[in-house]
């Protein structure tokens, strides 16, 4: 590395993270980016337990918001404000960073001074196992390896990005996303708005320490990430022509196709005629072939039981992002854009000054 090596600001928000905290941040400690080029802020995002307690032990700044959690968008912006690095890096608590990841991204920024954002992947070992809970990292991991490169959108899990581009894009949208949904995907939208190149660097991982419930899957991939996800492309004028990551051709063409399958189901179920299993049997037979590598990596990094369970877990991530997408436009339709609490809308309206301030409205541009 060269030893104009830049200096990195971390900062990892955390909402009741008692449990993930002693098991996240001794990975930081771990690094091989010597300490002094690096500082740690963890900001307590309103937790009622021992969460800044644990962090003190470890950060060497603690951010604590009073009052209730407004979310990991504001919480990592009030990081932002008290960071000193060059370089933002953005953790989340629950995930626990090789000892090269620091090193990694500080590389990348020396190294490549046309790259302002860059973000990683999770690694292929889970901390939690289980076939829900791997699968859903593992599909993670396998996607961002496939899109290693130029990407049009980021990533907050494991992601950095230089400090003046965080500040010129408008930091996190802490108006329209008061919880954990896309607000790293937006903020990746605004920064190749402006210009500015963001890297998927898939070598550069953490660990996921999470463990995921089939509900926890269900109301995250619609609640959290397909509604907003659609609403936001459809305001950008986006929702038919984006094709980052999931929303490449093949994989709207898959999910037209289980919408299709589920119908003829349903038909044959209803008419108790099974001739109707036909045409679902041939849209579901594209959908697996055009799987065929994603089911062959299950298969190579668990065995052939993995690779069968989790073939009816793709499938319902199919028949989510329908669902995902009728929802988006409805809501888009009769609500328009998603809104803050009325009590964050009318403080914002009237100026109130506090501290910590009032989320910051902003408007969704393309």
């Amino acid at each position: 590395m060269k030893p104009d090596r830049p200096y990195l600001s971390v900062i990892v928000p955390a909402h009741q993270g008692a449990a993930m905290l002693p098991r996240s941040l001794p990975s930081l400690m771990a690094s091989d980016l010597p300490r002094e080029c690096w500082e740690l802020i963890v900001v307590d995002d309103a937790s009622t337990d021992e969460t800044a307690l644990i962090a003190a032990a470890y950060a060497d700044t603690v951010v604590r918001l009073p009052g209730r959690p407004h979310g990991p968008a504001y919480a990592r912006n009030r990081g932002f404000e008290v960071a000193r690095g060059e370089i933002v890096v953005f953790v989340d608590a629950d995930v626990s960073l090789h000892e090269d990841t620091l090193r990694r991204f500080a590389e990348v920024f020396c190294n490549e001074p046309d790259v302002s954002a860059v973000f990683g992947a999770y690694d292929d070992e889970p901390a939690e196992k289980g076939l829900v809970t791997e699968y859903r990292n593992l599909l993670h991991h396998y996607v961002h390896h496939q899109n290693a490169g130029d990407a049009e959108t980021f990533w907050a899990g494991c992601g950095a990005v230089r400090e003046t581009v965080f500040r010129k894009a408008g930091m996190y949208d802490e108006w329209h996303y008061p919880r954990p949904q896309i607000e790293d995907i937006e903020l990746g939208h605004r920064i190749r708005a402006i210009g500015h190149r963001i890297a998927l660097r898939p070598e550069i991982q953490g660990k996921h320490l999470k463990r995921w419930t089939l509900r926890q899957v269900i109301r995250t991939d619609l609640n959290d990430r397909g509604v907003p996800w659609t609403r936001f492309l459809i305001m950008q004028g986006q929702a038919i022509t984006s094709r980052t990551l999931n929303l490449r051709t093949i994989e709207r063409i898959n999910t037209a196709l289980v919408a299709l399958m589920i119908l003829f189901v349903l038909v044959a179920a209803f008419s108790v005629d099974p001739r109707w299993l036909i045409p679902a049997v041939f849209c579901l037979l594209p959908v697996v072939l055009t799987n065929a590598r994603l089911y062959g990596f299950f298969l190579r990094s668990r065995g052939v039981l993995f690779m069968l369970g989790v073939i009816p877990l793709n499938l319902m991530y199919y028949a989510l992002n329908t669902v995902s997408f009728a929802f988006g436009w409805l809501l888009h339709g009769t609500v328009g854009g998603p809104r803050p609490d009325p009590a964050v809308e009318a403080f914002s309206e009237v100026g109130v000054q506090t501290w910590p301030p009032v989320p910051a409205k902003r408007k969704i541009s393309a």
